[in-house]
């Protein structure tokens, strides 16, 4: 069973722990000795996130590297718009300014990219000009013209994903679904090796099927048409693309369980179980999701901070979830968690009618995993 998996996946999550904004060095602690610190920048669908890293000598043995900084700011680039794209801009030079002069980290220990998410809705919408002048214009805008920024193809985020999110020892018996902003990546490596990646995509992400959905509302923007709009959306994603991928994912019988991580996964473990606050990943099942992806739409008050600490009697506990289930209340709206709820459904439908034997486990803190093992591999050892 995979209880028996989560301590080892708790000392995954816990290198990937969320934190608070700051702009000052002095608020970033480093844990390990002899250790750099590092910074990843990412332009994702959303927006831009930045992940402060710090990686000990032995980080690719031992596992010490740890984020001491993760921080988002919400631009949805993949609009493809005017006030989007400078939004994007200016989170991208902000972030690399604080990084640079706040925290004091040299241009060289300074990582940026942009998902496979962007890439693949550029490419889908004819848009990749936007992603080359958005590089070109930050360029220009930190006066460092052979500045890497680098692309990074669906292939490489999943490997990755991978990497930076499943810990070692489970390396070669979980199947990780990655659940983005535009797209949702994952897979797994069947040859008990590193090298060698069986990848499962999707062109479809949380933000990209809300923004597919309201497009289909047109004028009618309420929610009523907004949750028949999206029914539309998830059908037609899942009979083209979401049974052809995971009847093809390789799935069966190299993997035992299914890691579904990104920041729905984390929205909607906190919300389903906010009980199980300290608990890095939880274990839920297709039915658990069905009806949480219920209430979203039939009785959302009920998911309110002060509902679902009802029952919690701890001043203390009280306060920590409600503080978590509020942050996830802000970086999530309604629909947007209709939309990321409804596609996750779809998928474990899928994977629960072909692979009955297979066990479901939202990691909460995998949301930079891609990109601190992207930072681990590209660093100078």
């Amino acid at each position: 069973m995979f209880k028996n998996y989560l301590p080892c996946f708790v000392i995954s999550a816990t290198l990937l722990v969320a934190g608070t904004f700051a702009s000052a060095q002095s608020n970033i602690k480093p844990k390990y000795n002899n250790s750099t610190i590092y910074t990843g920048i990412e332009v994702g669908s959303k927006g831009v996130k930045m992940s402060v890293i710090e990686i000990g000598k032995n980080a690719q043995t031992n596992g010490a590297f740890n984020i001491l900084k993760d921080t988002s700011v919400n631009t949805d680039f993949i609009s493809f718009s005017g006030p989007t794209f400078t939004a994007t801009l200016n989170g991208l030079y902000s972030f690399y300014n604080t990084a640079l002069r706040d925290y004091k980290i040299p241009a060289k220990r300074i990582f940026t990219v942009v998902s496979s998410g962007v890439k693949m809705q550029a490419e889908k919408n004819t848009k990749l000009a936007w992603i080359n002048n958005l590089v070109d214009s930050f360029r220009l805008m930190i006066k460092e013209p052979e500045r890497k920024v680098e692309i990074v193809d669906v292939m490489e985020e999943g490997k990755l994903s991978h990497l930076g999110i499943v810990p070692s020892s489970r390396r070669y018996s979980t199947f990780l679904i990655d659940i983005g902003s535009g797209n949702t990546k994952g897979g797994f490596f069947p040859y008990g090796n590193t090298k060698d990646f069986k990848l499962f995509q999707l062109n479809w992400g949380t933000k990209s099927t809300a923004n597919a959905t309201e497009k289909n509302c047109v004028d009618d923007k309420s929610l009523i048409n907004f949750n028949k709009q999206l029914f539309r959306v998830l059908a037609g994603a899942e009979n083209s693309e979401i049974i052809y991928a995971v009847n093809s994912s390789g799935a069966y019988p190299v993997s035992d369980n299914i890691a579904v991580s990104g920041g729905i996964a984390w929205a909607i473990a906190t919300l389903l179980h906010p009980e199980l606050i300290d608990n890095s990943v939880i274990s839920v099942t297709y039915a658990e999701v069905v009806k949480f992806s219920e209430k979203l739409y039939t009785n959302f008050e009920a998911l309110s901070p002060s509902f679902l600490t009802t029952n919690i009697n701890r001043p203390a506990e009280k306060d920590i979830i409600s503080k978590e289930v509020a942050r996830v209340l802000q970086v999530f709206d309604q629909k947007s968690l209709m939309a990321g709820t409804g596609l996750l459904m779809k998928i474990i439908r899928q994977f629960e009618s072909a692979f009955k034997s297979k066990s479901f486990y939202l990691v909460k803190n995998g949301q930079v995993g891609w990109v601190s093992a992207y930072v681990d591999q590209n660093i100078d050892k």
